[in-house]
């Protein structure tokens, strides 16, 4: 599989990364995690992301590959644990969800620890970014990144402070695009995506949540002539597009199958989308697109 330097960290990562949520909200029994996981490292994935928020995620993460932890980058999220009766944010919560997010993952060290979508009001106060800091200066932490969107997400990335920007960009999700993506190739910051093929809302309607529910609507209105075609070509060029604007680095798609891994790194294969197709997709957002259409956690 491709990789990829992740900006100016020496992180040289998969084109594709393993997003933790979807296991971790619905409980992925240990087995079938320590395959589906299995698959993905031989596959040549090499980055597992999760949060502490994620239900049981890190907890069956730490059970299934911390036999293979030299194998993976390993990336997690701080800031809504509720630990203790304290509230999100609060500093001795960041510190005691760190250290917590250790012991679940069964490693000494992450990769990446990330503030997990906080207001830019409070990156502004810098009590929270300090938290990342001391960890980073502990060896807790190799580097420190900010995962969110929107105007939040335009500050974390000019402000100095992290190495990373995790955001939502997709076929349905283009805000970042023009807000925050420029200044992050600038700056040399590394670009993660979530929900990089819309949660591929268009494939099962009739499982359309709460979730999910603003790109359904967003992709009805957009009508875009590929998702007329099979499910796996409509989702090979929402990936391929949005692994293909420049300064992303990495998308973490969610999966409870095994062999999703090879299916999507087969997609990948066709390479970038012609320039036509391209064009295509941002001009229909540009036209479409109304105001709220915002980025979306």
């Amino acid at each position: 599989m491709e990789k990829r330097q992740l900006g100016k960290t020496d992180m040289q990562v998969s084109a594709l990364g393993f997003g933790g949520a979807e296991t971790g909200f619905s409980n992925t029994e240990a087995e079938a995690l320590r395959r589906l996981l299995g698959a993905a490292l031989d596959a040549g994935l090499n980055v597992i992301d999760t949060a502490e928020c994620y239900g049981n995620g890190e907890e069956a993460i730490g059970r299934a590959v911390s036999d293979r932890r030299k194998e993976f980058y390993l990336f997690t999220k701080c800031g809504h644990a509720g630990m203790e009766g304290l509230p999100d944010w609060d500093v001795r919560m960041l510190e005691r969800s760190i250290d917590r997010s250790l012991q679940r993952l069964q490693t000494d060290y992450l990769d990446l620890i990330q503030l997990h979508s906080c207001s830019e009001e409070l990156l502004r106060k810098g009590e929270v970014i300090e938290v990342l800091r001391r960890a980073k200066a502990a060896g807790k932490a190799r580097y420190i990144g900010y995962s969110g969107d929107g105007e939040a997400a335009r500050y974390a990335v000019t402000c100095g402070a992290f190495d990373t920007l995790q955001t939502s960009i997709s076929i349905a999700d283009q805000q970042a695009i023009d807000l925050t993506l420029p200044l992050a190739r600038e700056r040399g910051i590394g670009v993660i995506v979530k929900r990089p093929i819309a949660n591929a809302v268009w494939v099962n309607p009739d499982r359309v949540n709460d979730y999910t529910r603003p790109y359904w609507e967003r992709l009805q209105a957009l009508d875009y002539d590929f998702l007329k075609d099979s499910p796996s070509e409509a989702v090979g060029i929402a990936l391929r597009f949005t692994l293909g604007l420049p300064g992303v680095h990495t998308a973490i798609v969610g999966t409870t199958k095994p062999g999703r891994w090879q299916e999507n790194a087969a997609l990948l294969a066709a390479g970038p989308l012609s320039p036509a197709q391209f064009e295509a997709i941002r001009s229909r957002w540009n036209a479409v697109a109304a105001p709220d259409w915002v980025g979306q956690s």
